[in-house]
């Protein structure tokens, strides 16, 4: 039997998405097919790395991928966790749900590495809460 296949898209696939398949895979075990991808994959960002591992889930192995290298036959629901950019176009026939969340990786200058820090846990945090609001029975 198939397992449903869950893809999270944000821009970079660095940050949201990245923590959200840490945390899908965590969740649901290997009920659900996880995937996490962007319009323009860059690398797993170090912070997201680091807020995973307080949780003890470790994301250092998965990788930046484009939204491209994703087979839409094996995708039942896309999530979106654009906010503030244009989020990726997914093309396929799968069921979709937005989390518009904003992106923990701000680019200004000056910011210390706790409120970086404390910007990741908040957008990781808000992704778990989500998670077990839409699947409280760890079912798709």
């Amino acid at each position: 039997m198939k397992r449903p296949g869950l893809l999270f898209l944000c821009v970079a696939n660095s940050a949201r998405s990245q923590m959200a398949e840490g945390l899908a895979r965590d969740w649901f075990g290997e009920a659900v097919d996880v995937h996490s991808a962007g319009s323009a994959p860059s690398r797993v960002n170090p912070y997201a790395i680091r807020v995973m591992a307080e949780l003890a889930l470790d994301i250092s192995a998965q990788r930046s991928t484009s939204v491209d290298e994703v087979d839409p036959a094996k995708i039942d629901l896309v999530v979106t966790l654009c906010a503030e950019e244009v989020c990726p176009v997914f093309l396929g026939d799968a069921k979709r749900l937005h989390w518009p969340l904003p992106d923990p990786d701000r680019k200004e200058p000056g910011l210390d590495e706790e409120t970086r820090l404390a910007d990741f846990r908040q957008a990781r945090d808000a992704i778990a809460a989500r998670l077990r609001e839409h699947w409280p029975q760890r079912r798709l």
